[in-house]
């Protein structure tokens, strides 16, 4: 009965430690940066701490500024964006090829959007023509160095 109650403790204790990434609730959410109501789903990021604690952004680029202002990602376990063509599957943003176009608006004037490879990235760059696509560190530099983003 003793070794019983300590599986049953040692489980709890493990499902209660769990890291999660959370659902957004879009129309009632906040983002952790800017503040802004997280409205549109093609664009969302969010980001989960080693900790588990969860930070839900309306855009990536408020995800990107926040990570350079508190010099934390190395402190996070999942650095997530939504995928611009499948909004509710949440990628990994440092596997991802990112695409600054004035053709695809974002909520935060960016034009970022975010696809899970260069593939798909390039077939809706090829739709409108302009554009230019960029990896993790490519798209970190040119937000952090663009005053009009923070």
């Amino acid at each position: 009965m003793k070794n019983l109650f300590l599986i049953a403790l040692l489980c709890m204790l493990l499902v209660s430690c769990s890291i999660k990434i959370d659902d957004i609730s879009y129309g009632n959410d906040a983002c952790h940066y800017c503040s802004m109501t997280i409205v549109t789903p093609a664009h969302a990021a969010q980001v989960v701490t080693e900790k588990g604690k969860n930070y839900k952004f309306d855009a990536t680029e408020c995800m990107i500024n926040y990570l350079a202002e508190n010099d934390n990602e190395s402190n996070m376990r999942h650095i997530l964006s939504a995928n611009y063509l499948n909004p509710s599957e949440m990628i990994n943003s440092k596997e991802s090829t990112f695409l600054i176009s004035e053709s695809i608006p974002s909520p935060m004037g960016a034009n970022l959007s975010v696809f899970k490879n260069d593939e798909e990235a390039n077939e809706i760059l090829d739709q409108i023509d302009s554009g230019d696509l960029l990896n993790w560190d490519g798209v970190k530099n040119r937000i952090r160095n663009t005053t009009i983003y923070h």
